[in-house]
């Protein structure tokens, strides 16, 4: 896991790795390999690191999963905003 990354970006991942392991893929490189992802990447995206909101939709639609229902089950997780600088108020 991305030692420094957003605990949402965790969730996420966990997420990811989920819809691929419950599509009987017990290795993301063959569910990689298999739906044309670039192996490299995709398995950065189990492990927490960024992606696009583009790399996240089409994992959705190899999934076919909606947006509304991979967020729905998504524990709610408050994480601190930084403060906007006193010039930006």
């Amino acid at each position: 896991m991305v030692a420094d990354a957003d605990p949402r970006l965790k969730q996420i991942a966990q997420k990811l790795k989920q819809l691929r392991l419950d599509k009987g893929y017990s290795s993301y490189e063959a569910f990689a390999f298999d739906h044309e992802l670039p192996r490299v990447g995709y398995g950065r995206h189990e492990q927490g690191s960024n992606l696009t909101l583009k790399s996240l939709l089409r994992l959705l639609d190899i999934h076919q999963v909606s947006l509304a229902d991979f967020f729905a089950d998504l524990p709610a997780l408050q994480v601190d905003a930084p403060e906007a600088p006193a010039d930006m108020v």
